[in-house]
Parts: structure tokens; sequence; C-alpha cells
């Protein structure tokens, strides 16, 4: 065992062969029902109607629209443009507070418009957006906020309105981790002026690839239902910019299969998650993420913070040696956005102002679950955890 350090494989508990034979991933994959699947696929290729506001679009937006309680859902390509076409509908403009601990897909959202992402740091006990942190960092140029859900949980939403109503600015939220989640009772989707939800295949809840605006603003889903199209009012007429943010028939056909099989998903996450919270107890030096009972939950990531000073082995060699395993636990969101191109250029200092993101950064680790993993494997992996901590000091050496 821990043969030494000429590749990832050495450091296998077994002399480089893995405990696992297939890889366990972070987010691979959830699929409903097949066979509904390939029915409604047949009925698009049989129906000639393949995009362009289809029949199953439409009837995949009513249900999530009517799931999560808002008045608008608009379907889209994927989450990314759906922030991009959000934040342009909102007016944002100039400068919009984002935390950086999160994908970077949210800065890059509005620097990819020419506005400036200025990064707030996070709450050490939720990992979102700190409220105390944003209002020292509101300018004249501040137009907006983008507060963003981690984990199946939500940020402070009802401090974020305030700040966002006493200065007058617009505020939306990034729910990419939080379908089929709620907030002091109320499901996650409806909360400031629109929330962006992913269902990329890594999601609990895929479409394939896709995302969705969730609003209860009629002016601002019509607006935002133009600029997904071209701005296209009619066959022949185009009364706004725009541009393609189209959910296909495809993927939304795969989103209502899955839709059917949601509670399947969340109570394989929800068994996993019990599993990890019995394997990981007593374990020194790691502490597992909780959700809240009392609140609807997806259950989707297994997050993990390493305290090195008690466990005597760092995070990342952890990762190296779950690798080792075919267990490939993940770092989120390492390095942190603002030590990301084009951010770590244009704010090179921004790290002295994002003290808790900068120690999240360096001890956070996700590892699998899903319906592809069964408890008894996530019990296999805390054993794994277990091993490599009671024998740190063997285990530091060899590599």
């Amino acid at each position: 065992m821990f043969k030494g350090k000429n590749s990832v494989e050495d450091l296998a508990i077994c002399g480089g062969k893995p405990l696992f034979n297939e890889k366990l991933h972070v987010g691979r994959p959830n699929i409903g029902d097949q066979a509904k699947f390939l029915d409604r696929v047949k009925d698009i290729l049989d129906r000639k109607w393949l995009s362009n506001n289809g029949p199953l679009v439409q009837e995949f937006e009513k249900k999530i629209a009517d799931y999560i309680g808002a008045k608008h859902c608009i379907a889209m390509c994927n989450a990314t443009i759906a922030l991009e076409i959000t934040t342009r509908a909102l007016g944002f403009k100039g400068e919009v507070i984002v935390p950086s601990f999160t994908f970077v897909a949210t800065p890059h959202s509005l620097q990819w418009q020419e506005i400036t992402p200025v990064f707030c740091d996070i709450d050490p006990r939720n990992h979102c957006i700190d409220p105390g942190k944003i209002e020292a960092l509101i300018t004249p140029r501040t137009t907006g906020i983008i507060g963003v859900h981690l984990w199946g949980s939500a940020c402070d939403v009802e401090a974020i309105r305030s700040i966002a109503k006493r200065h007058n600015l617009k505020f939306m939220f990034d729910a990419a981790h939080s379908f089929a989640c709620s907030h002091n009772g109320k499901m996650v989707g409806s909360f400031g002026n629109a929330e962006i939800f992913s269902f990329h295949a890594t999601k609990f809840f895929n479409t394939l690839e896709g995302g969705a605006v969730t609003t209860n603003d009629d002016d601002l889903a019509a607006k935002i239902r133009l600029m997904k199209n071209f701005g296209f009012s009619g066959y022949d007429s185009v009364i706004y910019i725009g541009t393609n943010g189209k959910m296909n028939e495809t993927s939304a056909a795969m989103g209502l299969t899955n839709f059917e099989s949601i509670s399947t998903f969340i109570n394989a996450n929800k068994r996993n998650y019990t599993a990890y919270q019995e394997g990981l107890r007593g374990i020194p030096g790691i502490r597992l993420k909780t959700y809240n009972e009392q609140e609807k939950t997806n259950y989707q990531y297994i997050v993990l913070e390493i305290d090195e000073n008690v466990t005597k082995i760092s995070r990342d060699l952890l990762v190296n040696l779950l690798h080792a395993e075919n267990i490939i636990a993940r770092r989120y969101f390492y390095p942190g956005c603002h030590r990301m191109e084009p951010y770590k250029s244009y704010f090179p200092h921004a790290g002295m102002l994002l003290p808790e993101t900068e120690k999240v950064c360096q001890k956070v680790m996700v590892l699998p679950t899903g319906a592809s993993i069964t408890p008894a494997e996530a019990l296999m992996i805390c054993s794994v955890l277990s091993f490599a901590i009671e024998n740190a000091s063997l285990v530091t050496k060899s590599v």
C-alpha cells in the first residue's frame, strides 16, 4: 500500500489496485424510465416539431412552474445562457455583486456582457454570500446583486431583499444547486426578481442539457421569452434584441421523463446522505455539511470540510487517495472564481477581501452520490477516508 509518488494509482490501499472497478463520480447522470423517454422521442420525430417552443417544452415549463409555485418558467438551452439573458433583461450594467465561491459561469455571465462582477465574501456556516458584507461593496455603479443558493440550501433571501430594496437594486438568484428545495417552507424559484436553475446532466434532475428562468414578474417573463428567441414576437416580427436560448424538444422529453422519477432520485440521495452520516461519524477532522430536515431538499451534494490541523493530511492528498480508489471526489469551487481568469488579472488582490472564501476553497471536498451509488459503497468510501487519516503519517511519507 502507498508505494510511492510515481502515479496516483500507487496511492491505492491495495497496492495499486483500485477498491472500485468502475469510477464513482460526483454528478453521474440520473436517468428515469428509458422506455417512456424513447416513446416521447418517437412522438417528437413523428411530429417533426423539434424546437421553437414545441408542445413538450410548453408542458415542461408548466410542470416546473406549478411544482415550485412560480407564475412563469422559461425553459432554456442551458443555465449559463439563462443567466446572461436574465441579467440583461433586468438591466444590469456597471457592477453587480456576486460571491466568488460559485461555479465560474455565474461571474462569466456578467463579464461576457462587460459587466464587472464584484466579489463578495461568504458566510462560512452555509458557504453562501454573506449579506453582512454586501453593503460595503455597493458603489454608484452597482446595479444588482446575484445570490447563489448552494448545496441544496438557500442563501439569506430576506436579508438580500432588504439590502436591495434599501439601495434600489435589482436582485436575482443562481439556484443551480437548489431545484426541489425550500426556504422557510417556500419552494426555491420565486425569490428575487428571478431565479435560474440548471438542468445539466450532472445535476440530480437533468434535461440532458438545459436550464430555466423562473419569475413572478409578468413583464420580465415576457421580455425574457423575446430575448431567448432572437426578439421575435411573431413569424417575421423582431421587436427586441435577442439570442438563441431555446430548449429543444428532446431535452424537454428527458425533463418530463425524469420529473416522473424525481422522488426516486431524491430518496436515493437521502439514503446515501444517511449512510455518509453514519460512516463519517467519529472520523476526526472531517465535518459533513448537514441538511435542514425541516425544509425540502434534494440531498444532491455530500460536502465535507477537512480540518488539516486535525487530520494531519491535506484535503488535496485525500482527494488523490480517493481517486486512486476510483472514487472521483471533487474540490469545490477551487480555487475560487477570483483566482481564475480573467478575474485574477483584473483583481489580483481580491483574496484580501475574501478571507472566508479563501479558507473554504482550501478545505471543501465533495463525494460521489446519486442513484448510481449505493449506501454500502458510501460506507466503503468513508472507510477509505478513515483508513487514510488513521495512517496519516504513513501516507504523507509515501508521497
